[in-house]
């Protein structure tokens, strides 16, 4: 007998239906077609295993199955279970009556209790958008997918419960959640907070300027002078997830295997640290079977590279197209897929390879030359898409012992809400656009031009530091960026001003040691 069932393929962050055809008739073999890679062909042994165990017999007849369409790939274990209900449909065991209605999906161990799986988000959004009335799946997948609305999720342990349901002989419990009321209450719960770091105002309000305008910035200073302990704070004076943001990144990491078992839709915007042996396909994504990296499960949030010198050359030259797209596109023979990638970068590096370099009590030690060499391990082209440059040095031993409380994030992070906001109003006709860092050059000469003092200033720094026109766009966009914090509709020559001081990098003097 011929009987469909339903699972679902992801491909990048979004998920394809694949339509599932077992036909059992007379004869002895097992044929399994449509483009299977081997962990879903290994399912038959799963599969007789956990059928056995639990009371039912494999039919012993010829079955062929086609997963379809056949011209896209099946990876994965996640299509034991639709593969068992199949068979077991095919022969009698189950009436086909419900199958179409739900889509059904989960990895079986060999005493039937269903595995979680990966992509469950993007596969839930697929079911309702093709108007099946319920989805299928592992119990620890209950709470992400019930993120959909309109659709009956029904999370279960085991292959038997699933067959009782499908017979009418028992009810699965819905799992439902309150996706509003648990997103904004876990918002403002962060582990790390601003009012823990003592001192280094100049460098908290270039995180606060970096954090308002969504721009990307860099902290050069000697080693214990802070630059890991506030970039990790930074996510706590971000702008709160909107929900489409919220589902956006969720449905990354779901793809990633990187959701928790109890976790439903992300709260906080995500801040990945990799370590600097990481490889450019880790960073960027990619494999023989393409998963998101490092750059994708920062969207929407913060990408910190700790001591950038360190990182590989071809792994920091890897993100400059993403730097600029925000989005990144992985090419294989048959098919690519595009991930997300508008992420925040905070990256941090020692001024000199013994990291003392223009520290006001220590000598830097290092041979002549070593600095300029030290610093053009990071190119010019990956220097000018960081539009913030801060120098950070030592907190005195007065800042440190002092008992007064620093400036809470929740304080700042009020203030770069508000900013976000006039941006928010600013670009609400243009697509793609939410903060100033994604202005484009004819948006900069519309949102971002000075006054002719202004330009003076502007046109004395670029002569005098020798600033490329990426580096004259940056300013703008900064010098945008601390209009609005100030709530100036305008840019002031002290704005721009403020702008150009965060260009450290771009000055010759800064590392003219011979």
């Amino acid at each position: 007998m011929l009987v469909k069932v339903y699972g679902a393929a992801v491909q990048g962050i979004d998920a394809t239906l694949i339509t599932i055809e077992v036909n059992c008739s007379k004869g002895i073999k097992f044929m399994l077609v449509g483009l299977p890679d081997a962990s879903v062909k290994e399912s038959h042994e799963r599969i007789i295993s956990a059928l056995q165990v639990n009371g039912y017999k494999f039919p012993r007849q010829q079955i062929v199955i086609n997963m379809s369409p056949a011209d896209i790939r099946k990876e994965g274990t996640a299509y034991d279970l639709p593969l068992a209900i199949g068979i077991l449909a095919s022969s009698g065991e189950i009436e086909g009556d419900k199958l179409e209605d739900y889509l059904i999906m989960g990895e079986l161990s060999l005493d039937g209790t269903i595995l979680p799986i990966k992509g469950v988000l993007p596969i839930a959004i697929k079911a309702r958008e093709m108007g099946f009335k319920g989805i299928i799946l592992p119990r620890k997948n209950g709470r992400e997918a019930a993120v959909v609305n309109d659709l009956d999720v029904y999370a279960v342990d085991n292959i038997k419960e699933v067959v009782e349901f499908l017979n009418g002989n028992t009810e699965l419990e819905k799992t439902t959640v309150n996706t509003r009321e648990e997103f904004y209450k876990l918002q403002q719960n962060f582990e790390f907070d601003f009012s823990d770091v003592k001192g280094q105002e100049n460098v908290k309000r270039a995180l606060e300027v970096s954090a308002a305008g969504g721009h990307n910035i860099i902290m050069i200073g000697p080693p214990g002078a802070g630059k890991s302990m506030m970039a990790k704070r930074v996510p706590s004076i971000l702008p709160p997830f909107t929900l489409h943001e919220a589902l956006e990144t969720t449905k990354i990491h779901s793809v990633a295997g990187k959701i928790g078992n109890e976790t439903s839709l992300m709260a906080q915007r995500p801040f990945r640290s990799p370590h600097h042996t990481i490889s450019d396909v880790a960073l960027v994504g990619g494999g023989a079977y393409p998963q998101p990296g490092e750059i994708s499960l920062s969207h929407n949030g913060v990408l910190f590279l700790d001591e950038l010198p360190e990182f590989s050359r071809s792994v920091l030259e890897v993100m400059r197209q993403p730097l600029e797209d925000r989005k990144i596109c992985i090419s294989r023979s048959k098919f690519s897929v595009e991930y997300p990638a508008s992420f925040m970068l905070v990256s941090s590096m020692n001024p000199c390879p013994c990291g003392y370099y223009n520290h006001p009590e220590k000598e830097c030690v290092c041979p002549n030359g070593a600095v300029q060499k030290y610093l053009n391990k990071i190119s010019g082209p990956l220097l000018d898409r960081i539009d913030i440059h801060i120098e950070i040095v030592p907190v005195p031993f007065e800042k440190i012992s002092d008992k007064t409380p620093a400036e809470p994030s929740a304080s700042i992070r009020q203030r770069v809400i508000k900013a976000r906001e006039i941006q928010a109003v600013r670009f609400a006709d243009v697509e793609g656009v939410y903060c100033n860092a994604q202005m484009t050059s004819k948006m900069l000469s519309q949102y971002a031009t000075p006054d002719s003092e202004g330009l003076n200033l502007l046109k004395t720094a670029m002569d005098r530091f020798n600033l490329s026109a990426r580096a004259y766009d940056r300013i703008l966009k900064v010098s945008r960026t601390i209009a609005d914090l100030d709530g100036s509709e305008t840019i002031k020559p002290h704005h721009l001003a403020e702008a150009i001081s965060y260009r450290n990098l771009d000055r010759e003097t800064w590392a003219n040691k011979l």
